[in-house]
């Protein structure tokens, strides 16, 4: 390509940084992204793109790290509007006798609505670009992401008791299938089964969950061994382990995303990687909940796809997934004894390609690479908590806030400028959390 005939593109992100998640641990300096329509077609020097591409809009960030956006590979948004509803409570007293009643009590179309717009906006503007999605009334969590350009994994709830989202088994099933067909095709949508867990979920509707998931071809994503109490209850009902009889049941596959797994025998780790299973670690809600310790670092030695959520604001209190990937390296170094465990820059990937990964969009999102989706976070490197700088991706990691997340884009459609979020009311999301808040709280 000649100098004098520049291709149009739409978009160039010109960035003094780019740290593409694959190669491994690389950064690129002085480095631009060419992006047309929504995807990447061209990562090269900034001198090279300046000769080669003639763009619509051109973006320079000077001071900056471009990097994929992160996926959150496991929450419930809705439940941004019981953040700090219920804190310092133990998991099944939490989620018995303080969650699920207010549930109860509020739950509903406009509840769900409300709650993924406020959890939208915060992602945004913490560079999280997809969220692998667990909650009722997943046509309202779907037709709000869509409304709002965000890009999301839909879960398709099953659980054995009645909730205003459905009452008999049948009609999860039902439902599920209508919402998963209402979704087909749709660019930044897609879905998964998301069962509750294996002590709320029978055999039988596993069964079935196997048979469409496989028929579908659609992820199982599901809370399992997140307390060594749920474990032993387990044991007790059935005489194994609740991993055990996902086994017995044929779940335990490349389709599978296990959250939490704090409780995991050698040759349980050994399974999961020789199975393809995806492990989400949250580890800010398993502090919290005192729910134990996922060994991460043993799972990602044993070759296991480990990839980092959030959980919901309710037990977190946050979407903040800077913040969880420093803990969750953190932590994996005191789990394992070994300071070099769970370093930076897998952290970072466990962030990203290996979200991606896990909800099966591995081949859209999760890395800055030519034919992907333009998914991108900015993130500001110039302030003086981040400064000097000697290693990019270390200091991602141990020392950036999300607050430092400038600019963020989806499918090449920006979302989030110089901090302002693009598109959405931010006034009007903060009047209706505030009069959720007075009715959850008289409720």
């Amino acid at each position: 390509m000649s100098q004098s005939h520049p291709q149009p593109v739409d978009l160039i992100i010109e960035a003094r940084w780019v740290v593409p998640v694959e190669p491994h641990a690389v950064v690129l300096e002085d480095h631009a992204v060419a992006v047309d329509g929504d995807r990447i077609v061209a990562l090269l020097p900034i001198a090279d793109a300046r000769a080669a591409y003639a763009p619509r809009e051109r973006v320079e960030l000077t001071e900056h790290a471009l990097i994929p956006g992160l996926v959150n590979s496991h929450t419930h948004n809705p439940m941004t509007l019981l953040r700090g509803l219920a804190d310092d409570l133990p998991l099944m007293v939490w989620l018995q006798q303080h969650i699920w009643p207010a549930e109860a009590k509020v739950i509903g179309p406009e509840f769900v609505r409300d709650g993924v717009e406020l959890a939208v906006a915060e992602m945004l503007r913490g560079g999280t670009t997809c969220a692998n999605e667990n909650y009722f009334f997943p046509d309202v969590i779907g037709a709000t992401y869509r409304k709002l350009g965000f890009r999301a994994v839909v879960g398709l709830p099953v659980i054995e008791f009645p909730t205003a989202w459905a009452k008999t088994q049948d009609e999860y099933f039902e439902r599920a299938g209508e919402v998963h067909d209402s979704f087909l095709g749709d660019s930044l949508l897609t879905t998964a089964f998301v069962p509750h867990a294996p002590y709320t979920v029978s055999d039988e509707s596993f069964e079935r969950i196997r048979v469409l998931a496989d028929q579908l071809d659609i992820p199982i994503h599901l809370h399992t061994h997140e307390t060594a109490q749920e474990v032993e209850d387990e044991r007790a009902k059935s005489g194994l382990r609740p991993f055990q009889r996902l086994q017995k049941l044929g779940l335990v596959n490349d389709r599978l995303v296990a959250v939490h797994m704090t409780q995991l025998t050698e040759g349980e780790i050994a399974a999961c990687a020789a199975a393809g299973v995806s492990v989400v670690h949250c580890p800010e809600s398993n502090l919290k909940l005192a729910s134990g310790f996922c060994p991460a670092e043993k799972l990602r030695a044993a070759g296991v796809n480990v990839a980092i959520g959030t959980d919901g604001c309710a037990s977190n209190n946050d979407l903040d997934m800077f913040g969880e990937m420093r803990t969750a390296a953190l932590l994996a170094k005191a789990v394992a004894g070994d300071a070099a465990a769970f370093d930076a820059a897998f952290a970072l990937r466990a962030a990203t390609l290996n979200g991606a990964r896990a909800t099966g969009l591995e081949a859209k999102i999760g890395s800055i690479e030519v034919g992907k989706q333009a998914d991108f976070a900015a993130v500001r490197l110039s302030d003086l908590e981040t400064q000097p700088m000697f290693h990019v991706i270390s200091q991602l990691v141990y020392a950036t806030g999300r607050h430092q997340v400038s600019d963020v884009w989806i499918a090449g459609v920006r979302k989030l400028a110089g901090r302002e979020l693009v598109g959405m009311d931010t006034g009007a999301i903060l009047a209706r959390t505030r009069a959720w808040r007075e009715r959850i709280a008289s409720a």
